[in-house]
């Protein structure tokens, strides 16, 4: 069963009903099976239950690969894809909604709750406004946690920037003849505009480029040998650029396969810190840069004519 997986899934085959039909349909798969065709039920039930294990075996197979020489971790790429994820964009709030929402949920479920006291007679069994103030109350919940995270979010990033913080006021009032406003201090509050979702919070608002439109998403990273094409590594991040999650995709090759020598990626991926990281790891990073744009000499289409040029400002010159 365990070899069966493997196949499979190394193959693009996830489902476990498609695998099913596969040991009656695809040679190679009832090669492995030797010709046993288990249902679809057993082989969901095998992988759940041995689902620790199995996620290690991926990495003994690919240790396994580099051991023959099927693999070898020289020269590796890195790119991202946009996943839609299992929740709608407009469960999507923004923290100061949220806020708002706090409060008038807060409102809303007192006066419910007054309401229902009010009601709560023998002869009376008012079933609406129990349902109503359990559904606000659910709805109360998953705000507060949206702010929670929110909040979280903003006091890691403080933190984190409170070092170039101090060093960006050291060299302020080391200066002589100040001038400009002094660097302004980390914030630990959330920015009114950011947004989590209440359905899936691991998801964020993101595009796959200027052309499609904002999806509730996930950016999911793939690290493959440049050789055989095997995938070594995964990640699966919340931000809509690839470049903050470069160097911790790469970086956690160290605990299973090891590091890489070098690191194909393109202009996604461009970023001085993570750049800085890998080669501090003895990896060589060859990232694209942005398009610059070449001097083209002018045309005489596009060259300026003087003489039509001083006939529109002297009108009296004839034409």
């Amino acid at each position: 069963m365990l070899a069966l997986l493997v196949y499979c899934y190394a193959n693009g085959i996830f489902a476990s009903r498609r695998i099913e039909r596969a040991t009656s349909r695809d040679i190679g798969v009832r090669f492995i099976a030797a010709n046993l065709h288990p249902d679809h039920d057993t082989i969901a039930t095998f992988r759940r239950t041995n689902k620790a294990a199995f996620e290690a075996v991926f990495v003994q197979v690919l240790l396994l690969a580099r051991e023959s020489g099927l693999l070898q971790l020289g020269t590796v790429s890195i790119d991202g894809t946009k996943i839609d994820a299992n929740a709608a964009k407009i469960r999507s709030v923004r923290y100061d909604r949220a806020q708002q929402l706090r409060e008038k949920l807060a409102a809303d479920i007192a006066d419910l709750t007054a309401k229902a006291e009010a009601a709560d007679a023998p002869e009376d069994d008012p079933q609406a406004l129990p349902a109503e103030l359990a559904r606000r109350a659910a709805l109360n919940a998953k705000l507060d946690a949206a702010c929670a995270r929110l909040e979280a979010e903003a006091r890691a990033e403080a933190a984190a920037a409170r070092p170039d913080d101090k060093a960006k006021k050291a060299a302020y009032e080391a200066k002589t003849g100040r001038r400009g406003r002094p660097p302004k201090p980390p914030d630990d509050t959330p920015p009114p505009a950011r947004q989590s979702n209440l359905t899936d919070p691991d998801s964020a608002l993101m595009r796959r480029s200027e052309a499609h439109e904002y999806r509730q998403a996930d950016n999911a990273q793939a690290v493959v040998c440049a050789g055989g094409q095997l995938i070594l590594a995964t990640n699966l991040v919340a931000t809509p650029a690839d470049a903050p999650s470069f160097a911790e995709t790469i970086l956690a090759m160290q605990n299973t396969l090891g590091l890489p020598a070098t690191v194909l990626a393109d202009t996604g991926f461009a970023s001085g810190p993570a750049v800085s990281a890998s080669q501090a790891h003895g990896i060589e990073p060859l990232v694209a840069i942005g398009r610059t744009q070449p001097h083209r000499p002018m045309t005489s289409a596009r060259r300026p004519n003087p003489s039509r040029r001083a006939r529109s400002r002297n009108p009296g010159v004839s034409q």
